[in-house]
Order: structure tokens, then sequence, then C-alpha cells
């Protein structure tokens, strides 16, 4: 696949374009009329990108997701994880599309890419031996959709959330959340604290292009429900249980390829 800009679809053309921070929210909730997304388009040179990530990623059956086999109980199960209580997800009520399974790696990239496949709201990374694992996501609404390449930055477990200043503008309850820069000690300082209900969920994956960070992320929720809808402000979300599996095996500089 040949090298592209990140876009939106569905935007007027000519439209003038701001911050792409108004779209780091990562939250359920209706945009306003007259939203502006991502800044100028920037293209991503490719470099060397790692194959593999980490060894200790939960073992999935190899069968290509078909037939029984798959222990579904166990890969959505209640888990302690960095102090904190995940709860068990019903999985049942997932639509069998959207739980976490190998299946085949039908996207056309090779092994160790992140392929967003929104209009079936998957998300695979691919494997070896034309495997790939393949999640279920929820994706932007209208107006916050995109496409593009970028690649995983940095990654971070139980992440701060900052709200932009936009979506505090928008919601006020939101301003105790507000992050400010200090510039004695190099830091952001503010945002939410790591949580159950934190909006970034049990883990973060930041995209980049080059060295600018486009403001999206794949990230978990615990809005299980919102798995396989458009209902986020344009970021790829997981279930937590998916987005730690998700991190356990998908090292930095990994690229990603929304489509």
């Amino acid at each position: 696949m040949t090298d592209t800009l990140f876009s939106r679809r569905h935007f007027l053309a000519g439209a003038a374009v701001a911050s792409g921070a108004a779209l780091a929210g990562c939250q359920t909730q209706t945009p306003p009329a007259d939203a502006q997304l991502v800044s100028g388009p920037r293209r991503l040179g490719r470099g060397p990108l790692p194959v593999f990530g980490t060894a200790d990623a939960a073992p999935l059956r190899d069968d290509g997701g078909e037939g029984p086999g798959i222990d579904w109980a166990s890969s959505y199960a209640a888990r302690s994880d960095g102090g904190f209580n995940l709860p068990a997800i019903p999985w049942e009520k997932v639509p069998e599309q959207f739980r976490r399974q190998i299946v085949s790696n039908t996207t056309g990239e090779g092994p160790g890419k992140l392929v967003v496949q929104t209009r079936n709201h998957y998300l695979f990374y691919t494997l070896p031996r034309g495997r790939a694992v393949r999640y279920g996501v929820g994706l932007g609404r209208e107006g916050f959709e995109w496409s593009g390449t970028g690649y995983i930055k940095r990654k971070a477990a139980w992440p701060r959330w900052h709200p932009p200043e936009e979506m505090i503008a928008r919601e006020p309850k939101l301003e105790e959340y507000r992050t400010t820069y200090n510039k004695a000690t190099d830091t952001w300082e503010g945002g939410m604290d790591p949580g159950l209900y934190n909006p970034l969920g049990a883990r973060a994956h930041y995209i980049f292009q080059g060295e600018v960070d486009t403001q999206y992320r794949l990230h978990g929720s615990p809005e299980w429900a919102s798995i396989g809808k458009s209902v986020s402000s344009g970021c790829v979300r997981l279930i937590n249980q998916d987005v730690i599996d998700l991190y356990n095996r998908v090292p930095e500089g990994t690229e990603v390829i929304v489509v």
C-alpha cells in the first residue's frame, strides 16, 4: 500500500481546518455542528518497522476463528490489572464478529501491521503465515471519520486523559481535568487520573506521523456496547480486555493503516 494522507470523509471541501487537538477527547458524545477537524494533511515516510510484538499476549486458537474452541469466557473474564479490577464483559452480547479471534489475513498487508477496516469496524494485527488477530472496534461518528497512515510512537498503560480545550468549552463540567504545561518542569499537569471510567481505558497507543502527534489513539473503553458502532470523537476504541491483548502484541514503531 502506498503512503496516503490522513484525510476526512464527508467533510466540506475547502473548509478551514483547526487543530487536531479538538479530536483527542475520545468520548461518546454529539459533535457541534461546526466541529473543525484535523490540522493540515501530513505525509508519513516509511522506514523499517518491527514484525513481532511481545510474547506474553493471551494465547488464541489459530483456527481462523471458525467453529467451537475459542474460549471467549476466559478472554473477557474479570481480571486485576495495574491495581484496577476490570469487570467481566458479557461477551454473549457482543456480536461474534467483534470478539477477539485469529482469522485469515485479508488485509493485503504483510506481518506486523495494524489495519483499521472502517467499513466493518475491524482492527487487524497481521501475523506471519497469513494470519491476523482481529478485534472489533468503535470508530468516529459522522464528521469525525478519517483515513490514512501513521505509526505507534508510544504506548501507555492506564494513561491519564487530557480533554482538549474545545471539548471543555462544549462541556464545562470537564474544567477540572484541564491540562496545563509547566515550563519549569517541562511536564503537562492535570487531566483525569487513570481508572475504570477514564475514556482512554486500560491502554492507549498514540498515533504519530513523523514526529507530529495526530491526536488519534487506539485505546480501551469501558463502553463495550459501543464496539461495532461509530460514536467516538475519532479515536479507535476497543474493549479493555482486547486493548490489553493488543498492547502486549504490538511494539512501538508499528505502522497503522486506516482504510
